[in-house]
Formats: C-alpha cells, structure tokens, sequence
C-alpha cells in the first residue's frame, strides 16, 4: 500500500462512517414516505400517486410539499348518480368482489355452464 496500515481505529471510523450514511439515508426515506403514508391512512383515492410524488420530490423540496398538501385533501367522491348510502353500499359491493374476486369468478362460470 502506502506508507501507512490500516489499523482498528481506521476500520472504526469506516464503520461508524457507514452506519451514519446508513442512518442519514434511512431517515431521508422515511420522510419522503410521510405524504404517501397520510394519504393511505386517509384513504385517500390517489394514495399511490402520492406516494410516488412524496418518494421521488424529496430530491426537490418542491414536489415533496405538494404531495403532502395533497395528502390531506378531502377525499369524498360520491358518484353523483346515486345517493351516498348508495354509494357506500355499491362501494362495498365493489371491495367484497375485488377481495373474493376469484371465488365469483369460478361461481359465474359454474352458473353459465348449468344454465345452458
């Protein structure tokens, strides 16, 4: 090598040098993760886009403020073409089919195959 060994102390200062990037890099993707974690905690319907654009604006502080406003936008959509106990009705009409998605699946064409 050079003129001089790589002692412990120098092995340390490597090691704590790494732990604090590690350290630095952990705490900096756990803040871009603020907005998206608002967003889904909200339920919010863009949560995903939120995410995304908290994830990739910390790089401009920008973007970031603008998805964390975003976060906390209201998030009521109601369908104008039903009231809103309806729409909480066909809202989870449309989850329990996305949940058991398959099982309907193979029931409509256990159903269609008898009919004929």
């Amino acid at each position: 090598m050079l003129d001089f060994e790589i002692t412990f102390w120098d092995l340390l200062t490597f090691f704590v040098m790494g732990m604090v990037g590690f350290i630095v890099l952990s705490t900096l993707i756990l803040l871009a993760s603020i907005p998206g974690r608002i967003a889904i905690a909200r339920n919010h319907p863009d949560a995903q886009a939120v995410k995304l654009m908290g994830l990739l604006g910390l790089i401009a502080i920008v973007p970031w403020l603008k998805a964390f406003m975003w976060a906390f936008n209201p998030s009521n959509i109601v369908d104008i073409r039903r009231f809103p106990k309806d729409e909480q009705v066909a809202i989870n009409e449309k989850d329990s089919e996305l949940k058991h998605g398959d099982e309907n699946i193979f029931k409509e064409i256990t159903s269609s195959q008898v009919t004929k």
